[in-house]
């Protein structure tokens, strides 16, 4: 399969894992195009109390992905693949990252993902995640409602700053955030 390209009508009668496949790529591509003509400033904006960003929200996507398919799969500590320790650190942002790199970095660790996923069976078990034995069935369906949440988020962020270029002088008001 070519990453961000399937499309979930085209699988309507098709077996349960080309569904599966085809809803976790639609909605991997709807959490990386949130990032579609916006601003490195924008990509960073706070607009809730939480740390979440649009930016931040795209690279927790592409933590979550090698938490299931990496750490989950091999086995492989989180700190050893030089990964937060916790899910909340992961919206956290670097100096260095750019939409670009973030983007991009999605766009790698995903493809990463199909291709460790294809070597399973729905039923194969894994044993590598903290929560013990899971079916890759079950990651696909966990992934699908994690991804579906954050990119209801992110249409949402993007929708924000999107209205904000329209607005008075184009500014919004920051969130007051107690740290």
């Amino acid at each position: 399969m070519n990453l961000f390209t399937a499309d979930v009508h085209a699988v309507h009668t098709s077996d349960e894992r080309s569904q599966l496949e085809a809803f976790l790529d639609t909605y991997r591509r709807l959490v990386n195009e949130s990032l579609d003509g916006i601003t490195e400033e924008e990509a960073r904006r706070r607009l809730v109390p939480s740390r979440t960003t649009l930016l931040g929200l795209v690279k927790h996507a592409t933590y979550v992905e090698q938490v299931w398919f990496v750490e989950a799969v091999t086995g492989t500590r989180r700190q050893q693949l030089g990964l937060p320790a916790s899910p909340d650190d992961s919206f956290l942002l670097a100096d260095d990252d750019t939409v670009a790199s973030i983007r991009e970095a999605h766009r790698r660790v995903c493809a990463a993902s199909v291709e460790t996923a294809s070597h399973l069976t729905l039923d194969d078990v894994v044993t590598g995640h903290r929560f013990g034995p899971l079916s890759l069935r079950w990651i696909y369906l966990h992934l699908l409602r994690e991804l579906a949440q954050h990119a209801g988020h992110a249409d949402i962020l993007r929708e924000q700053l999107l209205a904000a270029r329209t607005s008075a002088g184009g500014a919004l008001e920051e969130p007051v955030v107690e740290e």
